[in-house]
């Protein structure tokens, strides 16, 4: 490299954005993914070993998947080669190949192959990668947003490790802002600019994990915004609203205004207003709250507040909970949309939730002397000349499939645990109940 080269080299660094600037190039510098670059994680194990085989990162932009692939690149006593598949084509793949061969035949140096967006590569593409990366001339790198087990060769797949990458926590994202307004070398310190800690919240979590949108903002404000009398850059909440053009909600997630949201939505739903129950809903979803921390609270309610009065209720909220794990963000709003409403129409009763809390203080509370002799097994050898099961009566042989006797222990009979409403499914079973009992 000349002095030319050198000189474009180090200008292109200084003017690439402040994303690219401050991506760590050692695992002590990366931020987040602890649970695969963790120091007792077979990653961190082979990044610092030098000993990768082929692996794909799979997951949302902004996550460190590139980044991981820089820092091995970094690391490795291998020849890193990188390229991208959304203009490399067959030609690049066949000159890497040339080249990594001829690598290992002279010096006995291994070539890891880095691409990024690995599933825009067509199948005959990646076909071609295969006998390289499956006899050893390539160790190769993936980087993907999309599902590999879908969009990546089956072949390839099977001979690589994946490694899934989640959305970074409001704290990693955190202590990135705080690390790029400090670093005067690569960051922004020689700026002297200063962020309110409300505005430091507001675009840790507005990111949605994405480091990359997050600091992306903090250049913005940092460059957009002039000095102050005191000579600094003051960083406020409106200027993070305007950077990343989304209004911030008065919405602590570990605060009362948290509580006091998801009290009033769950409060919506128990007293049958959809309206009021979605724009809660819509509340926490915009302030960027955890839809799985969402979706528990409506199974709950089905559960606690709808009941037996319409037993489907508690399917359509574990239905939709499996859906947001399934299809996740921002799709999963919808069946938590459907879930919201028919909880809050469906007919209320709490009786089985009050039930069980009965049921739970006496067991508590009162002194049972054991489960009535003619409830207890009587299946194995000896039972009956302890008393047990004589006199049970089994109930389909006898009229409706009932037969009138003692289940309750005998401090407890008489005992009304379940005291059924008269709304929905629950006034059936109610009525149901009573003609059995000749009631009716």
């Amino acid at each position: 490299m000349d002095l030319f080269e050198y000189n474009l080299q180090k200008r292109g660094t200084q003017d690439a954005p402040l994303a690219a600037r401050m991506r760590p190039t050692t695992l002590e510098e990366f931020v987040g993914q602890e649970q695969i670059v963790g120091k007792d994680k077979l990653l961190y194990r082979a990044i610092k070993g030098d000993r990768l085989g082929s692996l794909i990162f799979y997951g949302p932009p902004g996550t460190g998947k590139t980044t991981l692939a820089k820092i091995i690149a970094n690391t490795t006593k291998s020849e890193f080669v990188q390229i991208n598949a959304t203009t490399a084509g067959i030609k690049d793949i066949k000159d890497t190949v040339t080249a990594a061969k001829e690598r290992l035949g002279m010096f006995g140096k291994k070539t890891i192959l880095f691409i990024d967006e690995i599933h825009r590569f067509n199948k005959t593409q990646q076909d071609t990668l295969l006998p390289h990366v499956e006899d050893g001339t390539l160790v190769l790198i993936g980087a993907t947003t999309e599902n590999p087990y879908f969009e990546v060769n089956r072949a390839l797949v099977s001979r690589s490790v994946i490694f899934s990458l989640e959305p970074l926590q409001q704290k990693d994202i955190a202590s990135l802002l705080r690390r790029a307004l400090a670093d005067e070398e690569k960051g922004l310190g020689s700026y002297h600019a200063q962020m309110d800690e409300d505005a430091l919240d507001f675009l840790s979590n507005t990111a949605n994990g994405d480091a990359r949108a997050a600091l992306n903002a903090l250049e913005l404000a940092v460059l957009t915004t002039d000095p102050g009398d005191d000579g600094i850059i003051h960083i406020t909440l409106s200027v993070a609203e305007d950077c990343i053009q989304k209004r911030a909600l008065q919405y602590d997630k570990g605060g009362d205004n948290h509580y006091d949201t998801i009290s009033a939505f769950i409060k919506s739903m128990r007293g049958s207003d959809p309206d009021a129950a979605l724009y809660y809903l819509a509340k926490m979803i915009y302030a960027g709250e955890d839809p799985k921390f969402i979706a528990r609270r409506v199974v709950i309610c089905a559960a606690e507040d709808v009941g037996n009065a319409d037993p489907h209720a508690l399917q359509v909220a574990v239905s939709a909970m499996q859906a947001v794990n399934f299809i996740g963000m921002p799709e999963g709003r919808i069946p938590l949309a459907q879930a919201v409403t028919y909880v809050s129409c469906a007919p209320k009763s709490n009786a089985a939730y009050l039930g069980i809390d009965k049921a739970l203080a006496d067991v508590r509370n009162v002194q049972i002397k054991g489960v009535p002799p003619h409830l207890r097994d009587g299946h194995y050898s000896g039972s009956h000349d302890l008393g047990n099961a004589i006199g049970y009566k089994y109930a389909h042989d006898y009229p409706n499939h009932y037969v009138e006797q003692q289940y309750l222990p005998d401090e407890l009979v008489g005992t009304v645990y379940y005291d059924m409403s008269n709304n929905g499914v629950e006034r059936r079973m109610k009525e149901h109940m009573k003609r059995l009992k000749g009631e009716l």
